[in-house]
């Protein structure tokens, strides 16, 4: 695999390469001490107090209609605390979606483990990247996924944008008319000048895919609690900017989602927007 592999996963191949290199032994002794599969993220604690977090995949679980069927998509309830963390990173593309929701999350509270030990990027906390980001004067924006604050600042903005949401039934009934029609997905893609992906897109494996159909020069802005990791493998991809989260008090943000909590309960309180930008970004 070479370094700027676009196969689905790579991303998350490449990151895990990273931590094992940044943290060499110690992997092998970190456990897990905690895991909640909420209904809007999956979140896990570690033994050296890393936390981290991953949107959880529910709408990806045709199974989960019943309790016999359900049971295969999670082999491990009551049975998380005390294994090693790097068991759920094996195949960790090839998951099926509750695992991979928890490998990310643990890769995620990996990543934060390894930001104590390398000074290469500095991340910028507390500020809310789809707030912030500048958007193009007149150029076309390409959203991936059904992020709220851009999609806001787009209609304010008046000019041509596209949403690319593989449900339409999470947008609003003022944004549909800006939704991309599935056989006109690529060529939005192509002639975007800004594309503002969802970090879920590293759950389904879409991400490296919208990546290589990204125009040389596009500004690219991949956001959200599950993209929370190292940003190398991003940033080799043309990825500009990225906005993710750290976990600052891994129990309360577990406690949140255990009772239903999303992003809007806990950041500020028991987790903080992050921003990384690539060194060369305009």
């Amino acid at each position: 695999m070479t370094a700027t592999s676009l196969h689905p996963g790579s991303i998350l191949e490449e990151t895990l390469g990273e931590i094992r290199e940044i943290l060499g032994s110690d992997l092998d002794s970190i456990t897990v001490e905690r895991v909640v599969i909420g209904i809007f993220f999956t979140g896990v604690k570690l033994s050296d107090g890393s936390g981290g977090l991953c949107f959880t995949p529910i709408k990806e679980i045709p199974e989960a209609v019943c309790c016999p069927s359900s049971a295969r998509a999670m082999p491990y309830p009551g049975r998380f605390t005390g294994r090693s963390a790097a068991e759920f990173l094996r195949d960790l593309p090839r998951a099926p979606p509750l695992k991979k929701a928890v490998g990310i999350a643990i890769l995620n509270a990996l990543s934060e483990s390894c930001w104590k030990r390398r000074p290469d990027y500095v991340r910028e906390t507390g500020r809310d990247i789809l707030d912030t980001v500048p958007l193009p004067g007149d150029g076309y924006v390409a959203v991936v996924g059904a992020l709220v604050p851009v999609i806001r600042r787009l209609k304010a903005r008046g000019k041509p944008f596209g949403i690319l949401e593989l449900d339409p039934r999470t947008l609003k009934p003022d944004e549909l008319p800006y939704a991309v029609p599935r056989d006109e997905v690529d060529a939005a893609v192509q002639r975007a000048d800004m594309l503002v992906i969802t970090g879920t897109t590293l759950i389904n494996n879409t991400l490296e895919p919208l990546l290589a159909l990204a125009r040389p020069g596009a500004s690219i802005v991949v956001v959200g609690p599950t993209a929370s990791m190292l940003p190398d493998a991003f940033f080799r991809r043309g990825v500009t900017m990225l906005g993710g989260d750290s976990v600052t008090r891994p129990d309360e943000v577990l406690d949140t989602i255990a009772e239903g909590g999303s992003g809007y309960h806990f950041f500020g309180k028991s987790a903080e927007k992050t921003t990384v930008c690539r060194s060369d970004a305009p």
